[in-house]
């Protein structure tokens, strides 16, 4: 018996082993390298983010851009009507929804749902508008909603459908390598396979780290403004601590009693706090403006979906932009998987349309609320947002800052932390839970222990990240992200080829038409030409003969070749 299986065994676990340990054994490595070597890891990964920034960025544009069009084809074509598996759906409606967007980008929208549409407003993207205008106010929903509605989600959609129609249509291991069936075969049960899933593993747990990160610091923020317990780096451990407890229940009761329950109460207490800034806000203002920000969508979305900064070069869509499409990626493994978990049943079209629309809209309702409320904030009071949020730079502070100019602070501000809480809590255990699937292969559940570990790890990982490190380890795992982010838009593309080719596969298409090539013919002062020169082989050309006026064309039976050098082999075609 090898030593990893030995080891595999005696710790009690189903898993793959050679997934498990290699991928465990990377983060490890990682933190500890980044907590004794910060600086020479920090400048390697900042040139290589940096160069991929400034001379790929396109690449991720456009990428992205991509995967949205062949989507909405996919979802148009005649497959869209292939059913995710044999079943009806196994989740209702709105828990469907509820745990997409918890799992999804719910703690993402908590924490820029005021920071990213003030920062925009107070420094429009394009340059081509003065700051703080109406024009200014338009432009920054516009931006806004492009990194936040179709495009995102077209991103978790892709590899959430490869994964469901390999895992319910192939009855493939729910891990990334079984998307590759149709280009690798049965080498992904093999080392290919296992390298595959090992990056994916890897990219997920970073992924998710950035985002624990994010979460620790507005948390932090928002229990400072409460109560004033300061800003540093044990209250910040102490926060992943307490959040990653959360986790570990709700990750060890399972997806129906734990992820689900989590995710529903979290989507009505969303909810709830959104009624409550347009009932005791300027009401009127805010559902103009949501109404309103659709068209802008709209309208802007063909531009900006392609749009590269070509004219000013400002490198604003870099720290922008391509980081978010880098960083959404790296860890879309991970949303796609649980995607695909919650969707079985469904067919290609209820599922694209779903994960598009559904999340999609509830963020241009999101966005249309807290941004047009912090645009009528920052009118009445010039600086109450920007000045802490866009000067000092202190973004993690803008809801909280936003919710003083609201009845009932005190009340709303703890409902907003408890809010990001149980969003982490939800991504955090819904990528442990989807982690240990690519690890152990098994549609079943395998021992709890093991998910444990992972959602363990990740909270670790963060910690270690802000305690060891500080903003440096931070920004460190951030560069990563960039660089990880690269392969995964490569994979990407391959997954559409893999998808369409398994889907025209499985519908019993035929092979292309083998087509029947002829040899050349020669016009008779051609022929006649080449006779003279002792160029001519009769073995080559079919010499059409001169027809006398007034005389029937005279039929001459072309001989079938497959190519120049089998010419003289070649069969007549039959009648």
């Amino acid at each position: 018996m090898k030593p990893l299986d030995r080891m595999h065994d005696a710790l009690g676990l189903r898993t793959s082993p050679r997934i498990f340990f290699p991928a465990a054994l990377v983060a490890i490595i990682f933190v500890v390298g980044t907590i004794l070597f910060t600086d020479q890891v920090d400048a390697a990964f900042a040139g290589a983010s940096g160069w991929i920034m400034s001379n790929l960025g396109w690449f991720y544009i456009l990428g992205v851009t991509v995967f949205l069009l062949f989507l909405v084809y996919l979802a148009a074509s005649r497959f869209g009507r292939v059913r995710l598996g044999d079943t009806k759906p196994e989740h209702s409606g709105l828990a469907w929804f509820a745990m997409l967007f918890a799992a999804g980008i719910g703690s993402i929208l908590m924490f820029w749902g005021v920071a990213e549409p003030i920062n925009h407003y107070a420094n429009p993207p394009m340059q081509d508008v003065e700051g703080r205008t109406q024009a200014a106010a338009r432009e920054a929903i516009a931006f806004t909603l492009y990194h936040f509605g179709l495009h995102t989600w077209a991103i978790f959609a892709l590899p959430a459908l490869g994964f469901a129609y390999f895992m319910y249509r192939r009855n493939l291991p729910p891990r990334v390598s079984s998307i590759f069936q149709p280009l690798l075969g049965e080498k992904i049960h093999g080392p290919v396979g296992a390298a595959i899933d090992v990056v994916a593993v890897v990219g997920t747990i970073f992924g998710v780290g950035v985002s624990v990160g994010l979460g620790t610091l507005q948390i932090n923020s928002g229990l400072n403004t409460l109560w004033g317990l300061g800003e540093s780096r044990l209250i910040q451990v102490l926060i992943i601590v307490a959040v990653s407890a959360i986790a570990v229940v709700s990750v060890s009761v399972g997806l129906e009693k734990g992820i689900k329950r989590l995710s529903n109460f979290n989507i009505v207490l969303a909810v709830g706090l959104l009624c409550f800034v347009v009932a005791t806000g300027p009401t009127l203002f805010l559902v103009k403006g949501t109404i309103e920000s659709v068209g802008i969508y709209a309208s802007a979305l063909p531009q900006l979906a392609f749009w590269n900064d070509t004219a000013n070069s400002s490198g604003w869509q870099d720290q922008w932009t391509v980081f978010y499409w880098a960083w959404t990626i790296s860890w879309s493994p991970f949303t796609g998987i649980f995607i695909a978990k919650i969707s079985k049943g469904r067919t290609i079209r209820q599922f694209v349309s779903g994960v598009l629309a559904a999340p999609v809209l509830f963020s241009i309702v999101w966005f249309g609320v807290f941004g047009w409320a912090s645009f009528g904030i920052e009118q009445e009071t010039p600086g109450e947002l920007v000045g802490p949020v866009v000067e000092q730079g202190d973004v993690a502070t803008a809801l909280f800052v936003f919710l003083e100019n609201f009845p009932l602070t005190t009340v709303t501000q703890i409902l907003a932390v408890v809010l990001v809480v149980v969003f982490f809590t939800t991504s955090v255990d819904s990528a442990g839970l989807v982690i240990d699937s690519i690890s152990n292969g098994y549609e079943e559940e395998a021992p709890a222990r093991q998910r444990i570990f992972w959602t363990i790890a990740m909270g670790a990982v963060a910690a270690t990240m802000l305690a060891a490190t500080g903003e440096g380890g931070l920004a460190a795992l951030q560069q990563v992200i960039i660089v990880v982010g690269l392969p995964f838009f490569i994979i990407g593309y391959v997954m559409i080829y893999t998808i369409l080719a398994a889907l025209k596969e499985d519908a019993g298409e035929s092979p292309p038409v083998r087509a029947l090539r002829w040899r050349r013919v020669l016009p008779p002062e051609e022929a006649a030409r080449r006779t003279e020169d002792e160029e001519y082989d009769n073995d080559t050309f079919t010499v059409v003969p001169e027809i006398e006026p007034g005389q029937e064309p005279i039929p001459v039976d072309p001989i079938l070749a497959e190519d120049d050098d089998e010419s003289a082999t070649a069969e007549p075609p039959r009648p």
